[in-house]
């Protein structure tokens, strides 16, 4: 009998998983251990593995299909068997305005999902990808076509696409760069009543940062991930008696040293950053106050036995957090390397899930964006997030004198259930002590 593999829950906040691509088709043999598929989670990309031994005997959803945990993906068994697919549905379709009706394609229509609506950035965005400019277009494009687009400068919107249904899947975005397709003649500019051209608005910050022109209006379909970020935060947010607390740290003796290790090129060649330098000195905060190393639950307040230290990286659908393990036990050197590691592979969507769940605390640095300070939304099961600015010199008093200092912003997002106003005090004062004291930190 024919085994029938679903679509797994590869993270403890997954419900809909995105089929990216088959790296097998219909008809071949495969075996325990083979990789069947390219799956996009809430928060990586992962590849689906096959733990039996057989032929592929059928294909139940299409490349770029979004699939319910538990519905159908394949069925494998010996060649030649028949097998038909289990009555389970996808996720439900989003309810939108001048929807065209989805087209056929040779797989259960239980199964395939349609594609996400353009994408469209608002003012402040980076993206290289223009939408078109009518929001009642919607263009049929999987999601590793659309990262391929943003990723090579592409319109897709130009694109025709050779998949089911008029989808624009990755061969189609390969084939776009290496042969543009020709763009239509721009309208003539309005003049105005005077007969001259009217000048477009500028606003200087733009020509710094972003060459691409203002983008139409329209509405930018959400992600795995984007959608699980927003319904985590929201439930944060509300449910999470949030407070904050605010110290300011010397750098200047961080700075230093940092400085000194990364021209000597560390330990191994390894070049330190301040914020692995802050992940050491959290993980010490925690094992000298494990109070606030613990997670609310309606049953009781949990207590940690390990240190795990967390840190947030930004990525193209939002954000994640990997995981340091036992952080406290590490050197600033093996912190740097690990992290470096992990950051890599996060903007790939490569970690694997032990890779980004399971932190007992959190560190948000932007910092090295230039914000001078900031609060961050704690992320549960968490007590307690830090929020790290930059650097910046600033006149401060030393005795009688007033000099150029170095200073550094951290704000502690409590949840009070867990943590009081005076315990989340002494945590950051001891974090304060450790960066202050750079050195004590590399024992």
């Amino acid at each position: 009998m024919a085994e029938i593999i679903d679509m797994p829950k590869l993270s403890d906040t997954m419900t809909v998983g995105t089929l990216v691509k088959w790296l097998k088709k219909e008809g071949d043999t495969v075996a325990n251990g083979d990789m069947l598929a390219e799956v996009e989670t809430d928060k990586a990309t992962m590849e689906l593995e096959c733990f039996f031994d057989g032929t592929l005997l059928k294909i139940f959803a299409a490349n770029g299909a979004q699939i319910e945990v538990g519905a159908p993906l394949c069925a494998i068994g010996e060649n030649g068997e028949k097998v038909d697919a289990p009555a389970k549905k996808v996720a439900p379709e989003p309810k939108e305005e001048n929807k065209e009706e989805p087209k056929s394609v040779e797989a259960p229509a239980a199964v395939t999902a349609p594609a996400p609506v353009a994408e469209v950035a608002d003012l402040g965005s980076m993206a290289k990808v223009v939408a078109p400019a009518s929001k009642s277009v919607r263009i049929k494009i999987s999601p590793l076509a659309k990262k391929l687009a943003a990723d090579k400068n592409i319109d897709y919107s130009k694109v025709k696409g050779s998949g089911p249904g008029g989808r624009i899947v990755r061969a189609d975005i390969i084939e776009a760069e290496k042969n543009p397709p020709i763009a239509a003649a721009p309208a003539p500019a309005q003049k105005s009543a005077g007969g001259a051209r009217p000048s477009a608005p500028t606003w200087p910050w733009r020509s710094a940062f972003d060459k691409s022109p203002i983008q139409a209006e329209g509405t930018t379909a959400l992600s795995n991930m984007r959608t699980t970020i927003a319904k985590r935060l929201v439930e944060s947010k509300t449910q999470i008696p949030h407070f904050y607390l605010e110290i300011e740290v010397d750098a200047a003796p961080l700075n230093a040293l940092r400085v000194q290790l990364n021209n000597g090129l560390g330990v191994d060649g390894v070049r330190v950053s301040v914020n692995d330098f802050i992940l050491k000195a959290s993980a010490l905060a925690l094992r000298a106050l494990p109070a606030v190393n613990c997670s609310w639950s309606e049953s009781g307040i949990k207590a940690h036995a390990s240190t795990h230290v967390s840190f947030a990286v930004a990525i193209d659908d939002g954000l994640i957090t990997p995981v340091i393990r036992d952080t406290d036990q590490k050197t600033v050197f093996a912190i740097s390397t690990e992290a470096k590691d992990m950051v890599k592979r996060a903007k790939t969507k490569k970690l694997a899930p032990a890779e980004f769940t399971g932190g007992t605390f959190c560190v948000s640095n932007l910092g090295m964006m230039g914000i001078a300070r900031f609060s961050a939304i704690i992320n549960p099961p968490n007590a307690a997030i830090l929020a790290v600015g930059a650097s910046v010199k600033i006149p401060v008093a030393v005795g009688e004198q007033i000099v150029i200092g170095e200073r550094m912003a951290l704000t502690l997002s409590c949840d009070h259930r867990v943590v009081d106003g005076a315990l989340g005090a002494k945590f950051l004062n001891a974090i304060k002590d450790h960066l202050e004291n750079p050195a004590l930190l590399l024992i």
